[in-house]
């Protein structure tokens, strides 16, 4: 299937062994190689490093990175976000559905570490809240965690692209306080459901946090402000 690839450096990436981080040729031998100029390969390569399909640095040279679906729909959301801010709200709807879905899934394949480092994050966020503080590091670790263990690579990808997006349309610094409160209670109730495995009532908190969403600010009137808000603003 590697022939229907639109680039001769795209179909060698597809035949090369991806159970191992492995480093590909210089430059000059991989063009011969593929019987491409070195200005074309180029060409060639900056796609591929848009795709998270290759690393290129100085010393270590060129390697065949693990398969993510992520870079290749962070790159495309960040330009549809570009062309209209509006974009987000229908990939959050997407993001919402897959969430929902594959919770069952998700969480009854989450390891003792997982659920103490969930623990941990609903710590460390009502402790930023408390102190005037944005707990996004904590939000965005803690719903990646939740869908961590799942093998669907285009799962995870949409996922994980979504919390680019999210920065993207600046929801990263424009939220207020209460609404933060009232998000942070739904994730302890799902925190708190998951670790005693009640997972039926963790889903309900997921899907009211869901609708707690429709709450913020239109997407297309948020845009980060050159200088980000001061946390007592928040209060």
């Amino acid at each position: 299937m590697a022939e229907e690839l639109p680039s001769e450096l795209l179909r060698y990436l597809a035949d090369c062994d991806h159970s191992l981080n492995s480093r590909l040729p210089a430059l000059k031998e991989l063009a011969q190689q593929m019987g491409i100029s070195i200005g074309k390969l180029r060409e060639q390569l900056e796609v591929a490093r848009a795709m998270g399909l290759v690393d290129v640095r100085p010393k270590t040279g060129i390697r065949l990175r693990s398969y993510s679906f992520a870079p290749c729909i962070e790159v495309s959301l960040q330009f549809a976000l570009a062309i209209n801010p509006a974009y987000f709200t229908d990939f959050n709807i997407l993001r919402n559905h897959i969430e929902d879905a594959f919770w069952d899934e998700a969480v009854r394949l989450l390891t003792v570490e997982d659920k103490k480092h969930l623990q941990e994050l609903i710590d460390k966020a009502w402790a930023k809240l408390q102190s005037g503080l944005i707990p996004h590091e904590e939000h965005r670790d803690l719903h990646l965690t939740i869908y961590s263990r799942l093998q669907n690579v285009f799962v995870r990808g949409i996922l994980e692209a979504f919390w680019v997006g999210y920065k993207t349309v600046g929801l990263n610094v424009y939220e207020d306080y209460s609404y933060l409160e009232e998000a942070w209670k739904y994730h302890e109730q799902m925190v708190n459901a998951i670790l005693n495995s009640d997972y039926d009532a963790g889903h309900k908190a997921l899907v009211e946090h869901m609708g707690l969403l429709r709450s913020r600010p239109k997407i297309s009137h948020l845009r980060p402000p050159e200088v980000p808000p001061s946390p007592k603003s928040l209060r």
